[in-house]
């Protein structure tokens, strides 16, 4: 029986690889990964004498705590006493705010429906799409306030001050701005 010259090729390549296939897998120390590597992630590293394991973070640690906005939010109700602070977002719906100090406080899409700020410091404070809505904000301080899409509608601004306050998009809609100092420094007589 003659064998064609393709097949015996064939035969010798297919002998010589299960020869070797034991040898091969011998030599590779490194076991095939069945778990998921979480994206962003270098994939694992073989440990061989040569090639020691290095554990590195994969997340950096937070430089410092956000401040607790809860614990920010109680110390306002209780002193009214608040400068700087982030309460973006809070919820301060019919909160006694009178004469409160927010001075550069960032309230950014905070709630104060209803609220009192009437006579606060809220210059510099970051109001941008706020709702103020029938907030009393008589003799407040919004110099240089960032009120952009802030909504004022039907609150009471007499006697404050609105000057270089950004109040771009704002919603000033049946709002009280008798004697109010407007942005441009000019006193808004109605």
């Amino acid at each position: 029986m003659t064998i064609q010259p393709s097949i015996s090729k064939k035969i010798k390549f297919w002998s010589l690889s299960l020869l070797l296939l034991p040898a091969i897998a011998s030599c590779n120390t490194q076991q095939p990964s069945t778990s998921i590597q979480p994206e962003n992630q270098p994939p694992p590293v073989a440990t061989t004498p040569s090639n020691p394991v290095v554990i590195t973070p994969t997340d950096p640690a937070p430089i410092a705590q956000a401040p607790n906005r809860s614990a920010e939010i109680t110390r306002l109700q209780q002193t009214k006493q608040c400068a700087g602070c982030n309460l973006s977002g809070a919820n301060l719906q019919n909160a006694d705010l009178d004469d409160a100090n927010l001075q550069n406080a960032n309230l950014q899409g905070a709630n104060l429906f209803r609220a009192d700020l009437g006579k606060a410091n809220l210059q510099g404070a970051n109001l941008q799409g706020a709702n103020l809505t029938n907030a009393d904000l008589e003799k407040a301080n919004l110099q240089g306030a960032a009120l952009q899409n802030a909504n004022l509608q039907q609150s009471k601004l007499e006697k404050a001050s609105l000057q270089d306050a950004n109040i771009t998009g704002a919603n000033l809609q049946g709002a009280d701005l008798k004697d109010t100092i407007m942005p441009d420094g000019t006193i808004r007589r109605r």
